[in-house]
């Protein structure tokens, strides 16, 4: 159970990381997610490139994020950090190359599988919105309330930061 919310959490940073670059939706400046990228990265991080784009776009979403919620909140790109933690090995195991390799191609694509983890979840909000509690991150629905006001906030072209209390 614990690997399954975690994978999903892991999911849903990497879609709502690349729907925030600048080529999607221009959340953040960056285009860790861009082909050019690796051309860039490769040479410096030649074996943890994927890691190196991971951390790029996280700490972009982070910085955003951060700017726009009370300090002591959590976010989907800022958790306790014993999840941050279970996270980082996930990304550097044969899983997250899994979902690293199965980044998205298109922003269609990105956007068809943020719905899939919605699912039928509809929470439109712009700005900051409280989701829930940090300790209901493992819970299904509030995985869903997560992707559903992400989703929401990129069909609409706005931006919302759902946010969760301790």
């Amino acid at each position: 159970m614990k690997e399954s919310y975690l994978s999903t959490l892991l999911q849903m940073r990497m879609l709502v990381g690349f729907l925030g670059e600048r080529a999607q939706c221009a959340w953040w400046p960056t285009a860790f997610y861009e082909a050019s990228s690796r051309l860039f990265l490769e040479p410096v991080f030649s074996k943890t490139s994927r890691l190196a784009q991971y951390h790029g776009v996280l700490e972009a979403a982070r910085r955003l994020h951060d700017e726009h919620l009370s300090v002591g909140s959590y976010h989907l790109f800022r958790l306790p950090e014993e999840i941050e933690q279970d996270l980082h090995v996930i990304v550097q195991s044969s899983e997250g190359e899994g979902l690293a390799n199965g980044a998205p191609q298109s922003k269609e694509a990105a956007l068809d599988a943020l719905k899939n983890l919605a699912g039928t979840s509809d929470n439109a909000s712009v700005g900051p919105t409280a989701v829930g509690s940090i300790k209901d991150i493992d819970s299904t629905d509030t995985q869903k309330a997560i992707a559903a006001a992400y989703l929401s906030a990129f069909n609409q072209n706005a931006k919302t930061y759902p946010y969760l209390v301790k």
